[in-house]
């Protein structure tokens, strides 16, 4: 296994980044932040972006990392560090599928996110809740990362994708 592996882990709201993030951390035993839970402070308070510039600098300083997360704000620092992209380019409907039932699901049992924020029922009606932000910024997602593709980037286009590479990864670690 490669002393230095950084991986940044890319899609739309519901693809699944977080998921493949934790499996992925898991098997190689490297650390794995979730960019959603340094943003989102309690009552959904967004911190200020020097402050999540500076924590996210502070991740990914390390030689060895996994992060998930597609925040603009802080796509350099974590670009240009990763050693690998990984873009979960599904098919919309898989993503909105999956992304109301996590939802949906999360406001049922009031599981708690990040920093002691829970989904809400009310909240599903919000602008920016992850189920219209999904719908909303899909395409325009897709365009941009299809023109950003480079040779660090791995797009996976299925869950059968996902499953393969996650393995693949596993055996390569084991040589």
């Amino acid at each position: 296994m490669p002393d230095h592996l950084r991986v940044s882990v890319v899609g739309t709201s519901g693809s699944g980044k977080t998921t493949l993030g934790r499996a992925l951390a898991a098997r190689l035993q490297i650390p794995f932040v979730e960019l959603d839970s340094i943003i989102h402070q309690a009552n959904w308070v967004a911190l200020p972006h020097a402050e999540f510039r500076a924590r996210v600098a502070a991740v990914v300083d390390g030689e060895r990392w996994v992060v998930d997360g597609n925040y603009h704000v802080v796509r350099d620092l974590v670009w240009d560090r990763a050693t690998t992209i990984v873009w979960l380019d599904l098919p919309r409907w898989q993503i909105m599928a999956q992304v109301i039932w996590r939802s949906v699901s999360r406001a049922a049992t009031g599981a708690e996110l990040w920093n002691g924020n829970r989904e809400r029922w009310s909240a599903l009606l919000d602008r920016d809740h992850p189920i219209r932000w999904a719908w909303r910024t899909y395409h325009e997602r897709k365009q941009r990362y299809e023109e950003l593709l480079d040779a660090r980037w791995v797009r996976l286009r299925s869950r059968r994708d996902m499953r393969r590479w996650l393995d693949g990864v596993a055996r390569e670690d084991r040589r």
